[in-house]
């Protein structure tokens, strides 16, 4: 009998506005299974677990889910845990073992932060405790949670811009009705614009992203210890500053893009961008030029790193080359055309508002990625090894605002990046 074939990859795709979360099978994209009035957090995004699950908030409903992308192929629901949590969601994020997670909370649909509200969950509370709220400072908060004898969760916060740092059982032990939550530590930031959180569980240390540069701070004991933040500028490259941050568990490496330019949001077409790394494990930092015009997340591939552009003279998939070790730096090794997108973003107005956006995604464990076409209800899907497009998948609802996507392949190991994407 011929050995049975590893599972394909999955990717969930979900239209934030309309309402649904597809599950496609790759790369032919078959749906799978489909939840309907599920208006998932894009700003939270998609957390992955242990044993090839994934977290994510559906904002209207006030639920944290455990979905399993491969449970629809022995009859199992896609959908494994819900658990109330509270909603607008900002930020989620997990313990390296996917044990115990925190969700924050934003403006939502508001002009101004009005909660303060922070969820503290134990997916394996002995004594059926599964989520507590409490509050806390009202704003935007990024979410770390360390692991280790007493897991820590470390809130990012600015205006004005600070670390503050609470025990996951303090959490969990607070008393009904949303106490007050008193932080055990706080360290000050110089910049009140953090924004972009990472945590390195092999270091065990926390980053985020700010005007002056990527701010760190190890764990020592039961406490954290702020080091020499990581400057932006890299390769006689400077100016601008990253909004975005991601760990990269196959190189051991940060990413992130660098934005400079025009401080006016209707200029975005003339904003420089560059893809900014940093070596874990070596120290070295390097940056590389992508284009001008919108390019803001990214997705980490087995051997690339998939960035998105938007422009007015045309859209792009550009592929940085990511070597694993030696010596090799990272390179653009494809740009690749994208579709163009009615209602996308024009000159003179903000990029993010009122317009068509596009998601990407990738599994460090695979070679595909996928990159929305918000507005058209359609997913390219490009094998980066070949550099070429292989398909074009479409979903029932239009994924206005470019909806989100995660792409799993089991056993990729993802999960070693524990804050939401």
């Amino acid at each position: 009998m011929p050995p049975t074939p590893p599972p394909s990859p999955r990717l969930l795709v979900s239209d934030h506005v309309a309402g649904r979360v597809s599950l496609l099978d790759l790369p032919d994209g078959r749906e799978l299974a489909a939840l309907d009035h599920r208006h998932l957090s894009e700003h939270a995004g998609f957390l992955a677990l242990p044993g090839d699950r994934i977290a994510c908030v559906d904002d209207r409903a006030g639920e944290l889910l455990v979905l399993d992308p491969y449970g629809p192929d022995s009859g199992e629901p896609l959908v494994r845990r819900r658990i109330p949590v509270a909603v607008p969601a900002e930020h989620l994020a997990t313990t390296p073992d996917g044990r115990r997670l925190v969700v924050t909370t934003g403006l939502g649909r508001n002009e101004e932060a009005w909660t303060g509200l922070l969820t503290a969950v134990d997916l394996d509370a002995p004594d059926g405790a599964v989520a507590v709220r409490v509050r806390g400072r009202t704003g935007e908060p990024g979410v770390t949670v360390l692991d280790g004898p007493s897991p820590l969760v470390v809130l990012r916060h600015r205006e004005p811009g600070e670390l503050l740092t609470h025990r996951h059982d303090d959490l969990m032990n607070a008393a009904p009705a949303c106490p007050p939550a008193d932080p055990v530590q706080r360290i000050a930031l110089p910049d009140d614009d953090g924004h972009g959180d990472a945590h390195d569980p092999v270091g065990g240390r926390v980053f985020a992203a700010a005007g002056s540069g990527v701010h760190r701070a190890r764990r020592e004991g039961d406490g954290l210890t702020a080091e020499r933040p990581l400057p932006w500028s890299a390769d006689g490259r400077s100016g601008g500053r990253g909004y975005y941050l991601r760990l990269d568990p196959v190189r051991r490496v940060l990413w992130s893009c660098v934005r400079g330019g025009p401080g006016d949001p209707g200029q975005w077409p003339d904003w420089t961008n560059d893809a900014w790394w940093h070596r874990l494990d070596t120290g070295e930092t390097g940056r590389l030029p992508l284009g001008p015009g919108l390019v803001f997340r990214l997705a980490v591939a087995e051997r690339h790193i998939a960035y998105t552009r938007v422009h007015p003279d045309g859209d792009e998939l550009i592929l940085l080359a990511a070597p694993t070790g030696g010596p090799a730096r990272p390179q653009v090794s494809a740009r690749l055309p994208l579709p163009t997108m009615s209602g996308a973003p024009r000159r003179g107005q903000a990029p993010w508002d009122g317009v068509q956006r596009r998601a990407v995604a990738a599994s460090p464990g695979g070679g595909l990625v996928a990159v929305s076409r918000g507005g058209h209800g359609e997913i390219h899907v490009f094998d980066a090894d070949r550099a070429a497009r292989i398909a074009t998948l479409t979903v029932p609802t239009p994924l206005d605002d470019g909806g989100h996507l995660t792409l799993v392949t089991p056993g990729d190991g993802a999960h070693a990046d524990p804050v939401g994407r």
